[in-house]
Order: C-alpha cells, then sequence, then structure tokens
C-alpha cells in the first residue's frame, strides 16, 4: 500500500480543527484577512501549512505536535523570555525586579499560581522558568516533568525554588531534567548568575 503524503493544503474546516475553534472562525480570520489562503476553482478556501504555521506563531497559539509532526516543522527557539511563579506575591516581585535590573533586555512574566502558569507558558512559551515547588495545591514535580517533556513548551530551561529540606527532592528533581535548585532563603545573585548563563548564549 502506498504511503500517504502529508496535506499540502489545509481546508477551513481543517484549520479550525487544528486551531480548535469553529468552522465560521477559521473563515472569518480568511475574510479579515488575517489569515492568507486562496479559493478553488469551486469557490472553497485553501490555507498552506506555511501560512498557517506563520498565524499560529504570530498570535502565540498552542500549535499542535501532530501539525508540526505532519508539516516536518519544529518551533523556532523561544526568546529570551523568564516566567517566575511562586504564590509568593512579594518575593516573585523582587526576583522580577531584580533580573530586570540586571538585565535590561529580559523579558519577565509572573504567575501567582498552578493555573496562571501553565497559561502563560503555553501563551508565551518562556525559555527559562523560575518555579516554586510548593504551589498550594499543585503537584511541584508532575508540574516539572510536563515543563521539561512537553514539546509544545519548547523545553525551557527550568530552575526550582523551594523551602522543602529533604535531601531527596534534589535527586528527583535532577532527574526530571531541571536545571538547577534554590533553598528558601535565596540568594538572588546566585539566581541571577544562573539566568545569566542561559541568557548570554
Amino acid at each position: 500500500m502506498a504511503k500517504s503524503k502529508k496535506p499540502q493544503v489545509y481546508s477551513a474546516l481543517e484549520v479550525a480543527n487544528i486551531c480548535g475553534v469553529v468552522n465560521q472562525t477559521a473563515i472569518n480570520w480568511i475574510k479579515a484577512g488575517h489569515l492568507r489562503a486562496f479559493k478553488t476553482p469551486g469557490g472553497q478556501y485553501r490555507v498552506y501549512p506555511q501560512e498557517l504555521m506563520n498565524f499560529m506563531l504570530e498570535r502565540k497559539m498552542e500549535i499542535p505536535e501532530s501539525f508540526l509532526a505532519e508539516n516536518s516543522f519544529t518551533l523556532p527557539s523561544p526568546a529570551k523570555t523568564v516566567l517566575i511563579v511562586d504564590d509568593d506575591c512579594g518575593l516573585n516581585t523582587v526576583i522580577s525586579k531584580y533580573l530586570l535590573k540586571k538585565y535590561p533586555g529580559l523579558q519577565v512574566f509572573q504567575a501567582f499560581d498552578g493555573f496562571e502558569a501553565g497559561s502563560l507558558m503555553a501563551k508565551e512559551r518562556p525559555g527559562f522558568v523560575i518555579l516554586d515547588l510548593d504551589l498550594p495545591g499543585v503537584d511541584g514535580f508532575a508540574l516539572c516533568r510536563r515543563l521539561t517533556e512537553d514539546e509544545s513548551f519548547c523545553h525551557p530551561k527550568v530552575l526550582v525554588i523551594t523551602a522543602l529540606q529533604d535531601d531527596d527532592i534534589d535527586e528527583r528533581l535532577l532527574k526530571n531534567g531541571i536545571l538547577r535548585i534554590f533553598k528558601k532563603p535565596l540568594n538572588l545573585e546566585e539566581i541571577a548568575a544562573t539566568v545569566q548563563g542561559w541568557y548570554e548564549n
């Protein structure tokens, strides 16, 4: 049996399914000129894969792995962005201000709970994450695994901060691909130095 070829174009309905919207929304994008497309002799809209890829990247939409694989696309390298995830608003802001002062070109996002962290990860795809392991109602170890293993997040560098003193924690985290672990109270200069190593590459 012959192997099926990857699609060279997508219909409006296929675009809608890839983007997780209804068919009419995809048609509206095309009619408004947001998504480039052409019409078939029968009057149907068709979209080239690269145009759809560009559209999703510009809007920072989550791009399905199946779409990337189907078209042999890879996600671009993440920008120099850092996401700080800590429910301690004061500490979160202190870290943010310190990094911005040290690295003026850095883009810093802040999340104060697991839900907000997940939303910003999908939308912004930061290249570096500073994560409090002790978020209320969140399995910090599971979140670490997701950040380091989920292809849609572009494999960010993850630095964990925690007040937990269990010696087993470091070993478990490092097995999950975590870059470094810092125990509270934090040494901001050491954190900044770790970020610098990534930032200047």
